[in-house]
Protein backbone atom coordinates (compact mmCIF):
# COMPACT_ATOMS: atom_id res chain seq x y z
CA UNK A 1 0.00 0.00 0.00
CA UNK A 2 1.45 3.41 -0.96
CA UNK A 3 2.29 5.80 1.85
CA UNK A 4 -0.32 8.41 2.62
CA UNK A 5 0.72 12.00 1.84
CA UNK A 6 1.58 14.35 4.67
CA UNK A 7 -1.39 16.67 5.15
CA UNK A 8 -1.47 20.33 6.13
CA UNK A 9 -4.04 23.06 6.36
CA UNK A 10 -3.86 25.64 3.58
CA UNK A 11 -4.82 28.56 5.84
CA UNK A 12 -2.05 31.11 6.58
CA UNK A 13 -1.67 32.90 9.94
CA UNK A 14 -4.10 35.79 10.36
CA UNK A 15 -1.31 38.40 10.13
CA UNK A 16 -0.86 37.37 6.46
CA UNK A 17 -4.51 37.70 5.44
CA UNK A 18 -5.00 40.27 2.65
CA UNK A 19 -6.83 43.42 3.76
CA UNK A 20 -8.13 46.57 2.02
CA UNK A 21 -4.95 48.33 3.22
CA UNK A 22 -2.64 45.51 2.05
CA UNK A 23 -4.68 43.70 -0.63
CA UNK A 24 -1.88 41.37 -1.81
CA UNK A 25 0.28 39.22 0.47
CA UNK A 26 2.90 36.66 -0.56
CA UNK A 27 3.79 33.60 1.51
CA UNK A 28 6.68 31.20 0.82
CA UNK A 29 6.15 27.49 1.49
CA UNK A 30 8.71 24.79 0.75
CA UNK A 31 7.12 21.34 0.64
CA UNK A 32 8.48 17.84 0.23
CA UNK A 33 7.22 15.44 -2.44
CA UNK A 34 3.71 14.05 -1.91
CA UNK A 35 2.59 16.59 0.65
CA UNK A 36 -1.06 17.61 0.69
CA UNK A 37 -2.64 20.94 1.51
CA UNK A 38 -6.02 19.49 2.35
CA UNK A 39 -9.27 20.79 0.85
CA UNK A 40 -10.00 24.30 2.09
CA UNK A 41 -11.37 27.66 0.96
CA UNK A 42 -10.92 31.29 1.94
CA UNK A 43 -12.59 34.64 1.19
CA UNK A 44 -9.67 35.91 -0.91
CA UNK A 45 -8.36 34.78 -4.29
CA UNK A 46 -5.03 33.01 -4.57
CA UNK A 47 -2.24 32.48 -7.07
CA UNK A 48 -0.12 29.43 -6.28
CA UNK A 49 3.20 29.54 -8.07
CA UNK A 50 5.92 26.87 -8.15
CA UNK A 51 9.53 28.02 -8.52
CA UNK A 52 10.35 24.35 -8.98
CA UNK A 53 8.52 21.07 -8.57
CA UNK A 54 5.07 20.15 -9.86
CA UNK A 55 1.68 20.65 -8.20
CA UNK A 56 -1.60 18.84 -8.67
CA UNK A 57 -4.57 21.03 -7.79
CA UNK A 58 -8.15 19.77 -7.42
CA UNK A 59 -11.06 22.24 -7.56
CA UNK A 60 -14.40 22.70 -9.34
CA UNK A 61 -14.46 19.02 -10.39
CA UNK A 62 -11.22 19.47 -12.33
CA UNK A 63 -7.61 18.48 -11.84
CA UNK A 64 -4.76 20.80 -12.86
CA UNK A 65 -1.13 19.77 -13.24
CA UNK A 66 0.99 22.87 -12.70
CA UNK A 67 4.62 22.61 -13.89
CA UNK A 68 7.54 24.74 -12.64
CA UNK A 69 7.47 28.48 -13.28
CA UNK A 70 3.74 28.40 -14.00
CA UNK A 71 0.99 29.46 -11.61
CA UNK A 72 -2.65 28.64 -10.96
CA UNK A 73 -5.29 31.27 -10.27
CA UNK A 74 -7.89 30.15 -7.70
CA UNK A 75 -10.86 32.52 -7.25
CA UNK A 76 -12.15 33.51 -3.82
CA UNK A 77 -14.43 31.00 -2.11
CA UNK A 78 -13.41 28.01 -4.27
CA UNK A 79 -12.71 24.81 -2.34
CA UNK A 80 -9.33 23.50 -3.48
CA UNK A 81 -6.70 20.92 -2.60
CA UNK A 82 -3.02 21.10 -3.50
CA UNK A 83 -0.69 18.09 -3.70
CA UNK A 84 3.02 18.27 -4.49
CA UNK A 85 4.08 15.57 -6.95
CA UNK A 86 7.73 16.27 -6.16
CA UNK A 87 9.65 18.55 -3.81
CA UNK A 88 8.47 22.10 -4.52
CA UNK A 89 9.12 25.70 -3.60
CA UNK A 90 5.68 27.30 -3.56
CA UNK A 91 4.76 30.94 -3.42
CA UNK A 92 1.17 31.61 -2.41
CA UNK A 93 -0.07 35.04 -3.50
CA UNK A 94 -3.21 36.03 -1.61
CA UNK A 95 -5.34 38.63 -3.40
CA UNK A 96 -8.24 40.54 -1.84
CA UNK A 97 -11.25 39.77 -4.04
CA UNK A 98 -12.02 43.49 -4.41
CA UNK A 99 -8.87 43.92 -6.52
CA UNK A 100 -8.97 40.53 -8.27
CA UNK A 101 -7.53 41.01 -11.80
CA UNK A 102 -9.22 37.88 -13.21
CA UNK A 103 -13.01 37.61 -13.30
CA UNK A 104 -15.22 34.56 -12.88
CA UNK A 105 -15.20 31.42 -10.75
CA UNK A 106 -12.87 29.31 -12.88
CA UNK A 107 -9.34 28.29 -11.94
CA UNK A 108 -6.75 28.76 -14.66
CA UNK A 109 -3.06 27.92 -15.14
CA UNK A 110 -1.04 31.00 -16.08
CA UNK A 111 2.23 31.58 -17.89
CA UNK A 112 4.54 33.42 -15.47
CA UNK A 113 6.51 36.23 -17.07
CA UNK A 114 10.05 37.16 -16.02
CA UNK A 115 8.66 40.41 -14.60
CA UNK A 116 6.03 38.55 -12.58
CA UNK A 117 8.73 36.28 -11.12
CA UNK A 118 10.78 39.28 -9.99
CA UNK A 119 7.74 41.03 -8.51
CA UNK A 120 6.85 37.92 -6.49
CA UNK A 121 10.49 37.58 -5.36
CA UNK A 122 10.54 41.21 -4.19
CA UNK A 123 7.21 40.95 -2.36
CA UNK A 124 8.33 37.73 -0.65
CA UNK A 125 11.24 39.55 0.98
CA UNK A 126 9.26 42.72 1.78
CA UNK A 127 7.33 42.65 5.04
CA UNK A 128 6.43 46.28 5.46
CA UNK A 129 3.48 48.25 4.13
CA UNK A 130 4.24 51.43 2.25
CA UNK A 131 4.74 53.07 -1.13
CA UNK A 132 7.19 50.42 -2.40
CA UNK A 133 4.79 47.57 -1.60
CA UNK A 134 1.90 49.46 -3.21
CA UNK A 135 3.89 49.95 -6.42
CA UNK A 136 4.98 46.31 -6.57
CA UNK A 137 1.42 45.13 -5.93
CA UNK A 138 -0.01 47.37 -8.67
CA UNK A 139 2.53 45.99 -11.16
CA UNK A 140 1.85 42.38 -10.11
CA UNK A 141 -1.90 42.81 -10.55
CA UNK A 142 -1.26 44.23 -14.04
CA UNK A 143 0.91 41.21 -14.93
CA UNK A 144 -1.73 38.77 -13.68
CA UNK A 145 -4.42 40.52 -15.72
CA UNK A 146 -2.54 40.00 -18.99
CA UNK A 147 -0.96 36.61 -18.24
CA UNK A 148 -1.50 33.95 -20.91
CA UNK A 149 -3.70 31.04 -19.82
CA UNK A 150 -2.60 27.45 -20.50
CA UNK A 151 -4.82 24.38 -21.12
CA UNK A 152 -3.42 22.29 -18.26
CA UNK A 153 -6.65 21.05 -16.68
CA UNK A 154 -8.42 17.71 -16.77
CA UNK A 155 -12.19 17.85 -16.25
CA UNK A 156 -13.49 15.30 -13.73
CA UNK A 157 -17.08 14.01 -13.78
CA UNK A 158 -19.60 13.67 -10.99
CA UNK A 159 -21.07 10.34 -12.11
CA UNK A 160 -19.45 7.57 -10.04
CA UNK A 161 -19.04 5.19 -12.99
CA UNK A 162 -17.41 7.79 -15.17
CA UNK A 163 -15.29 9.07 -12.29
CA UNK A 164 -13.95 5.55 -11.71
CA UNK A 165 -13.01 5.29 -15.39
CA UNK A 166 -11.26 8.68 -15.38
CA UNK A 167 -9.35 7.96 -12.16
CA UNK A 168 -8.11 4.66 -13.62
CA UNK A 169 -6.76 6.49 -16.66
CA UNK A 170 -5.14 9.23 -14.56
CA UNK A 171 -3.31 6.50 -12.64
CA UNK A 172 -2.33 4.68 -15.86
CA UNK A 173 -2.29 7.24 -18.70
CA UNK A 174 -0.65 4.77 -21.13
CA UNK A 175 -3.63 2.41 -20.92
CA UNK A 176 -5.13 1.70 -24.34
CA UNK A 177 -8.30 0.13 -23.00
CA UNK A 178 -11.30 1.08 -25.11
CA UNK A 179 -14.55 2.56 -23.90
CA UNK A 180 -16.05 -0.92 -24.38
CA UNK A 181 -13.35 -2.40 -22.14
CA UNK A 182 -14.13 0.13 -19.44
CA UNK A 183 -17.87 -0.50 -19.76
CA UNK A 184 -17.27 -4.06 -18.58
CA UNK A 185 -15.36 -2.76 -15.55
CA UNK A 186 -17.60 0.06 -14.31
CA UNK A 187 -21.05 -1.44 -14.85
CA UNK A 188 -22.40 0.83 -17.59
CA UNK A 189 -22.81 0.25 -21.31
CA UNK A 190 -20.42 1.78 -23.82
CA UNK A 191 -23.28 3.87 -25.16
CA UNK A 192 -24.13 5.16 -21.68
CA UNK A 193 -20.50 6.09 -20.98
CA UNK A 194 -20.24 7.87 -24.32
CA UNK A 195 -23.33 9.94 -23.51
CA UNK A 196 -21.99 10.73 -20.04
CA UNK A 197 -18.71 12.04 -21.46
CA UNK A 198 -20.59 14.43 -23.75
CA UNK A 199 -23.13 15.48 -21.11
CA UNK A 200 -20.83 15.90 -18.09
CA UNK A 201 -17.52 16.84 -19.70
CA UNK A 202 -18.54 18.27 -23.06
CA UNK A 203 -16.17 16.06 -25.03
CA UNK A 204 -15.72 12.54 -26.31
CA UNK A 205 -13.82 9.80 -24.51
CA UNK A 206 -10.94 10.12 -27.00
CA UNK A 207 -10.73 13.90 -26.56
CA UNK A 208 -10.69 13.55 -22.76
CA UNK A 209 -7.94 10.93 -22.87
CA UNK A 210 -5.80 13.14 -25.11
CA UNK A 211 -6.30 16.16 -22.84
CA UNK A 212 -5.47 14.04 -19.79
CA UNK A 213 -2.28 12.68 -21.34
CA UNK A 214 -1.00 16.13 -22.25
CA UNK A 215 -1.74 17.44 -18.74
CA UNK A 216 0.01 14.42 -17.20
CA UNK A 217 3.08 15.18 -19.32
CA UNK A 218 3.96 18.15 -17.09
CA UNK A 219 5.28 16.28 -14.04
CA UNK A 220 7.04 13.69 -16.21
CA UNK A 221 8.96 16.23 -18.33
CA UNK A 222 9.69 18.48 -15.35
CA UNK A 223 11.25 15.50 -13.54
CA UNK A 224 13.85 15.22 -16.31
CA UNK A 225 12.49 12.08 -17.96
CA UNK A 226 13.62 11.87 -21.63
CA UNK A 227 10.88 12.75 -24.13
CA UNK A 228 11.00 9.25 -25.61
CA UNK A 229 10.24 7.81 -22.17
CA UNK A 230 7.50 10.39 -21.56
CA UNK A 231 5.84 9.44 -24.86
CA UNK A 232 5.93 5.76 -23.91
CA UNK A 233 4.65 6.49 -20.38
CA UNK A 234 1.66 8.32 -21.85
CA UNK A 235 0.81 5.72 -24.47
CA UNK A 236 2.01 7.56 -27.60
CA UNK A 237 3.34 5.42 -30.45
CA UNK A 238 6.46 7.58 -30.80
CA UNK A 239 8.24 10.64 -29.42
CA UNK A 240 7.47 12.56 -32.61
CA UNK A 241 3.73 11.83 -32.30
CA UNK A 242 3.76 13.08 -28.71
CA UNK A 243 5.80 16.19 -29.56
CA UNK A 244 3.52 17.07 -32.49
CA UNK A 245 0.39 16.84 -30.32
CA UNK A 246 2.05 18.83 -27.52
CA UNK A 247 3.08 21.63 -29.89
CA UNK A 248 -0.39 21.70 -31.47
CA UNK A 249 -1.93 22.21 -28.02
CA UNK A 250 0.60 24.52 -26.32
CA UNK A 251 2.18 26.28 -29.29
CA UNK A 252 5.68 25.21 -28.22
CA UNK A 253 7.70 22.03 -28.32
CA UNK A 254 7.95 20.19 -24.97
CA UNK A 255 11.61 21.19 -24.55
CA UNK A 256 10.85 24.88 -25.17
CA UNK A 257 7.78 24.84 -22.92
CA UNK A 258 9.73 23.47 -19.96
CA UNK A 259 12.87 25.53 -20.50
CA UNK A 260 13.35 27.26 -17.17
CA UNK A 261 14.51 30.61 -18.52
Amino acid sequence: MPAQPLTHTGTPPARLFPTPERPVRVVARDLEADELLQAHQHPWAQVTYALDGVMQVLANQQTWFVPPLRAIWIPAGIVHEVRTLEKAQLRAIYVDKRVAPIAGNNCVVLEVSALMRELVRSLTTLDQAGVRENNLVASLLDELAIAESLPMSVAMPGDKRLKSLCENLLADPASNLTLHDFSLQVGASERTLSRLFERELGMSFGQWRQQMRLARAAPLIASGLPLSAVAAELGYASQSAFSAMFKKTFGKSPSDFFKLS
